[in-house]
């Protein structure tokens, strides 16, 4: 049996000189952390060329295929344990308790201490958690079309390890407590609520014209012209001859 935990303040040092996690102290540099960094994108990278270049460098599918899930393995451990609590500032993990129950904990900065999050780092971290998972979702793709069925388990294994870390940080993200699902209906509900007051002014404006061009017809109807200022009229012309 699986249980969420709450959103807390992370407490373990982080490295920077400020003892406790969640010093507000904010950062000067624009990537404080460049070893975090690059260490998020080096294996993740290692592995997606291995999978695609493996035959310039062996001949032994067995070889290259270890050698992937070596790399995803390490990309795994390391943006769970390091990178997402030096770059954005969240964590997340499990543990058992003493009656055999499952505990998943979803950490997070406390609201003080937000600005110690690097917005250029922060970028760095979520575009490359979103668009990792794009990009195996396309080699799964690829795979089944092009019948490459022994290479179908290792992107399986790709995209089921970035996806728990996305998962699990988006859940940090947004709190252990809400649930995705209304996570998603708060937005859909904002964009429907968006689009009707949209479609409502716009028929208004469009009313309003039509308006306007009609009482415009009315003011100026091309069957009866209206006499140029000084013209005499017509009655009056052949009144006076």
């Amino acid at each position: 049996m699986m249980t969420s935990g709450d959103s807390v303040p992370l407490t373990m040092d982080d490295g920077t000189g400020g003892g406790v996690f969640g010093d507000p102290t904010p950062h000067p540099k624009r990537f404080p952390h460049p070893m975090a960094a690059g260490a998020h994108l080096l294996f993740r990278l290692l592995a997606f060329l291995l999978y695609l270049l493996s035959s310039l460098f062996t001949d032994s599918f067995i070889t290259a295929f270890v050698f992937v899930l070596i790399l995803l393995s390490l990309d795994f451990w390391t943006v769970k344990n390091i990178t997402g609590r030096k770059l954005v500032g969240l964590r997340w993990w499990n543990y058992v308790d003493e009656s055999g129950k499952s505990h998943w904990v979803y950490e997070s900065r406390s609201r003080g201490a937000e600005q110690l999050v690097s917005r250029a780092e922060s970028r760095l971290f979520w575009f490359s958690l979103v668009g990792t998972q794009l990009v195996w979702s396309l080699m799964f793709i690829v795979a089944l079309i092009t019948l490459n069925i022994r290479w179908i388990m290792a992107v399986i294994v790709a995209f089921v390890m970035n996806g728990a870390n996305l998962y699990g940080y988006i859940r940090c993200r947004y709190g252990a407590k809400k649930e995705l699902s209304s996570v998603a209906k708060e937005f859909l509900g904002r964009q429907a609520l968006s689009a009707v007051f949209s479609s409502f002014s716009g028929g208004n404006q469009q009313q309003q014209q039509q308006q306007g061009q009609g009482q415009q017809g009315q003011g100026s109807s091309p069957d009866f012209p209206v006499p140029a200022a000084g013209a005499p009229a017509a009655g009056q012309a052949g009144s006076n001859r």
